[in-house]
């Protein structure tokens, strides 16, 4: 079973604009020796958006909450829409709206600028409003690659059932079997499903929900930097109790079996796993009623050194540079 190393959520909310009011939970740019880059890698950034209820808002078609124009390079955003509705558009002619459930996957690549803000029926009728926005880096040898989009809608996702793990022969010789919970397969392989995005190197992004009493166990590459947000509700991980708001950090991978293999749409790059062992609820004799909420992600470190200022990640101090030559004489489309 791989071991928690630490539990975080204690950083302040801020807002992203006027649209996004998030929890920074990963930051490539932290000098934190317990949990910088080295630990998440290839996450770069992570931001919980808080469930935030927004009024109807009456300058919607003309000053929608949100983020205006802004510049990415190096690496790829992966947002999801949980609750409400994002509309974006970018430099390159495209635009797009996601609703509740989908991911709109986005690789900057060699440069892009886009913005992102909420819907324009979101923003006239008003309502809650949850996301999460990564940062995942792309290889040194991708980070010059065309931009493109990935909407990847909820309806399109595998779905794998979660069901009750028993520890008694009676169970077992009766093959009683209770589903608690499912995962929806973003991106990553679990159980011969495979998720729909298409990623640069291994990455699993897995939706966990949880409605029923029970345990039950996820499996992971144990070659993966893996981590747990917890988004709405309480269970035991691992024996231990998380409420919403928190990022569980597992302990380091084992890379001593392994190569890294850096493949597009490889999805895990060894089959020897390990186990996570997720409870509900978190205190047994109470009543379960609500759902659990779950957020995994993990992926095989690229293991290649980081050059990120603002919205830039490159390799270099020397690509770093160039970005900005590049940004500022309008080669971002």
């Amino acid at each position: 079973m791989r071991a928690i190393k630490n539990i975080h959520g204690d950083k302040p909310n801020h807002w992203v604009g006027d649209g996004f009011y998030v929890q920074t939970l990963i930051n490539h740019m932290t000098s934190d020796s317990d949990f910088n880059y080295s630990h998440t890698d290839p996450f770069l950034l992570f931001d919980y958006g808080n469930p935030t209820t927004f009024t109807p808002n009456p300058t919607y078609e003309t000053q929608p909450h949100g983020i205006g124009q802004h510049p990415h390079k190096g690496f790829e955003t992966v947002t999801i829409a949980y609750a409400g509705e994002i509309s974006h558009a970018d430099s390159a002619g495209g635009s797009g709206v996601i609703l509740e459930g989908d991911v709109q996957w986005m690789t900057a690549g060699r440069g892009i600028i886009h913005e992102e803000f909420h819907s324009p029926a979101f923003g006239q009728r008003g309502g809650l409003f949850s996301m999460v926005q990564m940062w995942i880096n792309l290889p040194r040898q991708h980070k010059l690659t065309d931009p493109k989009y990935q909407t990847l809608k909820r309806g399109e996702m595998p779905t794998i059932d979660l069901y009750a793990q028993h520890f008694d022969d009676y169970a077992k010789t009766n093959n009683d079997e209770v589903q608690i919970g499912c995962a929806t397969i973003i991106a990553g392989t679990w159980q011969d499903k495979t998720g729909t995005a298409t990623t640069f190197t291994p990455i699993n992004l897995w939706d966990i929900k949880l409605w029923a009493t029970g345990t039950t166990m996820l499996d992971i590459p144990n070659s993966h930097n893996v981590m747990l947000l917890v988004q709405e509700g309480e269970l035991l991980i691992n024996d231990r109790p998380v409420n919403a708001g928190k990022l569980i950090q597992f302990a380091a991978p084992n890379t001593s079996n392994t190569e890294n293999s850096l493949a597009v749409n490889s999805p895990v790059a060894t089959n020897a796993t390990d186990s996570i062992m997720l409870t509900y609820p978190a205190i047994s004799d109470s009543n379960s009623g609500s759902i659990v909420k779950l957020l995994l992600l993990s992926g095989e470190p690229i293991g290649q050194p980081v050059a990120g200022y603002g919205p830039f990640v490159m390799s270099t101090q020397e690509e770093l540079k160039q970005t900005f030559r590049d940004y500022q004489n309008g080669n971002f489309g």
